[in-house]
């Protein structure tokens, strides 16, 4: 690996009472990295990329964001490091009262942009770029197929040009037509603007086409970390089930051009 650090978990442990979500995570995400983040229910994924962001603070050890501990700074500085981050949770999470328009306008204007003219000019070009037109833009939420409310919710995320985008479950409800889709959207993205991938997924097809590297969660703590290929070599139970299955092995095939 080589490349800036963007996010560094030190020895990070993880308790709720007395139940250990996680021990001893050491992980380093460069940037330029699409990591995908996989676990089995109850490994502790969401609750880990909380903590990367500083929504929740580990039990044990201590991130880095972007250079900065999280432990040491307070919340404007966080607030600060956290508008360099996109986040696209899981379901889009759009503001359900809001149009299109004014769920991408939110982070603009809670930024302080007070220029009308030139957030109508940044929420016109981040639904160019996410393939949303014009007429989208006036729908609420309700009114928007599955595809188009990841766009819209991607658009969002996108809204301050962050360095790190965080994905939770990005293709989670689409069709294979549409989450195909969306992955070479965001493929397309990431060679344009450079931004720094972390997405929580269980999709082969994303590991296999997206994903530089995959962080497998199992036995409260991080088993591997490496490339798609690397961590199907990996020899745990976990990832035997998960990389192994008859669905998996024809997705990773596919990868290697093997037409079983």
């Amino acid at each position: 690996m080589s490349g800036e650090s963007l996010i560094a978990l030190h020895g990070v442990g993880t308790r709720f009472g007395k139940q250990v979500v996680h021990e001893g995570i050491d992980m380093t995400i460069h940037r330029g990295d699409i990591v995908g983040l996989v676990g089995g229910s109850g490994s502790g994924k969401t609750t880990l990329m909380r903590e990367m962001i500083g929504l929740q603070a580990p039990s044990d050890g201590y991130v880095e964001l972007f250079g900065e501990r999280l432990d040491r700074i307070g919340p404007a500085r966080l607030a600060a490091l956290l508008q360099r981050c996109g986040i696209l949770f899981q379901g889009g999470a759009l503001f359900t009262a809001l149009n299109v328009f004014d769920n991408i306008a939110f982070p603009l204007r809670e930024s302080r942009f007070v220029d009308e003219a030139l957030i109508r000019q940044l929420v016109c070009m981040k639904l160019g770029m996410v393939g949303l037109n014009a007429e989208a833009a006036h729908r609420l939420p309700a009114e928007l197929s599955g595809g188009m409310v990841k766009r819209a919710a991607l658009a969002r995320a996108l809204a301050l040009e962050p360095e790190l985008l965080f994905l939770d479950e990005p293709t989670s409800g689409l069709d294979p037509i549409a989450s195909q889709s969306f992955v070479q959207l965001v493929s397309e993205l990431h060679q344009e603007l450079g931004f720094t991938v972390v997405m929580i997924t269980h999709d082969l097809d994303i590991m296999r086409d997206l994903c530089t590297r995959v962080a497998v969660l199992a036995d409260r703590t991080l088993i591997v970390d490496g490339s798609p290929e690397e961590v199907r070599a990996c020899d745990h139970p976990f990832v035997h089930e998960f990389f192994h299955g008859k669905r998996a092995e024809r997705v990773f095939a596919h990868a290697q051009g093997d037409p079983a």
